[in-house]
């Protein structure tokens, strides 16, 4: 039986650009090397929910700068 995709280990060096800010935030969390040895599906669910929501954090903001931009 083929390993699912989710299974495979990361390979920081070669990430899809909605990953890009999940690993960068998985490494300030400590995760990286957990990730990159056996992927995302080895995290906990505290883990991955940490990460999910620091990641909708970062977005609030980064949105949040951008319409503070056009706004002036």
């Amino acid at each position: 039986m083929p390993k699912k995709k989710k299974d495979e280990p990361i390979d920081p060096n070669n990430l899809k650009p909605e990953d890009k800010m999940k690993f960068e935030i998985a490494t300030e969390l400590g995760l990286a090397d957990k990730v990159v040895s056996g992927g995302w599906r080895c995290l906990t669910a505290k883990e991955s929910g940490r990460i999910g929501g620091l990641i909708t954090k970062r977005k609030r903001e980064l949105a949040g700068k951008s319409e503070a931009k056009t706004d002036h």
